[in-house]
């Protein structure tokens, strides 16, 4: 086991045994991330869904079937990458985060992103975006001005490219944003 893997291992057991906010009651199983911990593209969304707390894993419904096509779609499997959400626990039928259970859980991500230093960041969807561009100190309008396009930031020792993504659930709900998805990814191609 690498260190990163150990280090990622040691992140998983806080995380089990959390209780910085109340959705440790309600969850079945905490969303850590799965993936490589050597990844060069790490994939952020908001938070587990029905599906995602029962299997303990993310993007695993109708959305994450649509995200793996994505990730298809530009030559990688979900194993090539990493892929987290900002709560790992799911919120009570689904609703948005409150800004004190995104304060007690970022710590998690914050050192996720320490360990696997991606070279890339794909936020997905508002939350994760708003999230990752006050993190990396950019102005955030709303995802439909940003995404797809490249920002660029440097962190301590590196530079990485952020990639602000419409969530993959929008296709759910309208199918003509795949074709905007699919394009939208052709930029995590791009040097």
């Amino acid at each position: 086991m690498s260190k990163k893997e150990e280090e990622m291992k040691k992140i998983k057991q806080f995380i089990e045994n959390c209780k910085k906010c109340s959705l440790w009651k309600m969850r079945n199983k905490p969303v850590v991330g799965t993936g490589s911990s050597d990844a060069e593209l790490l994939f952020i969304g908001e938070a587990p869904g029905s599906n995602e707390d029962l299997q303990g894993k993310p993007f695993v419904g109708r959305a994450g079937k649509i995200l793996d096509e994505l990730i298809e779609s530009i030559g990688l499997k979900r194993e090539d990458v990493f892929i987290a959400n900002i709560l790992k626990c799911r919120p009570p039928d689904n609703r948005n985060p409150l800004k004190a259970e995104i304060n007690a859980c970022a710590k998690y991500l914050d050192k996720q992103i320490e360990i696997i230093k991606p070279k890339i960041i794909a936020p997905l969807g508002n939350f994760a975006c708003s999230f990752i561009f006050e993190k990396y100190g950019l102005k955030f309008d709303k995802i439909g001005n940003v995404h797809g396009k490249i920002f660029q930031v440097k962190t301590n020792n590196s530079k990485v490219k952020i990639i602000p993504l419409y969530h993959p659930a929008v296709v759910t709900y309208n199918s003509k944003k795949k074709k905007v998805l699919i394009k939208d990814f052709e930029a995590i191609l791009k040097e």
